[in-house]
C-alpha cells in the first residue's frame, strides 16, 4: 500500500483550471481541480510540467497554497520575465486550460498541528506561499500554536496575500510582521531593510521555548537567515528551509 501511494504521487495528473485570482501586478492564484488527488501536507509542492505543440517539455516545481482540507489544489505563482513556464502560467492560462501537475512532493519541509511548540515563519517574497498554507492549516484544524510570520517585500505593492495577512495579524495568537526594503506605506513605523540578526532577534521566539523556523525565498536570504536563527539560539534541528533562485522579495 505505502509503495502505491508514493507511485500514486509520481503520477502525472490533469489539473483544470476553475479560477484564477490575482494577487499582485506579477503573481496569480491557480485553482485546480485535480482528479484524483491524494491529499497533501502544508508546505508540500507539485512539479508542473508544460508541453508545447513540437513536443518541447518544461518542467517547474511550486508550492502549494491551499490547506490540505480545501477541495481544490491552489497554486500561487509569480511571474519571471525570462521564465518558461512562469509567463504562461500567470499571463495565459484561463478556467478551462488544463496543465499537467504531478505530486505532492516532499516531507522534509512541512508543518503539522498539535506540536504546542511556538512556529517562526520567514519569507521573502514568494516564498510566503508554503508559509500561508500553514497558516491555513493552523486556522482549518483550530489548532492554537502560535506563530509569526516575519515577511520582507521590496513594497507594499509586492506583497502576496496582503488582505488575509492582515486579517491574520493579531488573530488568535498570529502575529505578521513586515518588513519593506525599497519602498514603504506612507507613515509606516515599521521595519524598512532586509532581514538581519537584529531583527530576528527582536522578532524571533527565544529558543529556549522550543520553538521551531521555517524559512523560505531566494537562496539569499535563506542562507541569511538560518545564519541568523542559529546567532540567537537556534538548533539547526529546529531550522528548516525551503530556497528557490535568485529572484525574490529582497532586493
Amino acid at each position: 500500500m505505502e509503495r502505491a501511494a508514493v507511485l500514486g504521487r509520481l503520477t502525472w495528473r490533469l489539473a483544470e483550471v476553475a479560477e484564477i485570482v490575482p494577487e499582485t501586478a506579477r503573481a496569480a492564484t491557480l485553482v485546480f481541480e485535480v482528479d484524483g488527488w491524494p491529499g497533501h501536507r502544508a508546505g508540500q509542492h507539485v512539479d508542473v510540467r508544460l508541453t508545447a505543440e513540437d513536443g518541447y517539455q518544461a518542467q517547474r516545481s511550486y508550492s502549494i497554497a491551499s490547506a490540505p482540507g480545501e477541495p481544490h489544489v491552489r497554486l500561487t505563482v509569480e511571474r519571471l520575465d525570462d521564465g518558461e513556464v512562469s509567463p504562461y502560467l500567470v499571463g495565459e492560462l484561463r478556467p478551462g486550460d488544463r496543465i499537467e501537475i504531478r505530486g505532492p512532493v516532499g516531507g522534509y519541509f512541512v508543518w503539522e498541528p498539535g506540536g504546542g511548540e511556538p512556529v517562526l515563519l520567514v519569507a521573502g517574497g514568494s516564498g510566503v506561499v508554503p508559509l500561508a498554507a500553514m497558516l491555513r492549516r493552523r486556522i482549518e484544524t483550530g489548532d492554537r500554536t502560535p506563530m509569526k510570520l516575519l515577511y520582507s517585500s521590496r513594497a507594499p505593492e509586492d506583497v502576496i496575500y496582503a488582505a488575509e495577512l492582515d486579517r491574520l495579524d493579531g488573530l488568535d495568537g498570529v502575529d505578521v510582521i513586515h518588513t519593506f526594503t525599497r519602498s514603504q506605506p506612507d507613515g509606516w513605523s515599521g521595519y524598512v531593510r532586509r532581514i538581519d540578526e537584529a531583527m530576528l532577534a527582536a522578532v524571533a521566539w527565544p529558543a529556549s521555548q522550543g520553538a521551531r523556523a521555517f524559512v523560505c525565498g531566494p537562496t539569499r536570504l535563506v542562507e541569511s537567515v538560518a545564519d541568523g536563527l542559529l546567532a540567537v539560539g537556534y538548533g539547526p534541528a529546529a531550522v528548516r528551509t525551503e530556497r528557490f533562485g535568485p529572484t525574490g522579495g529582497e532586493g
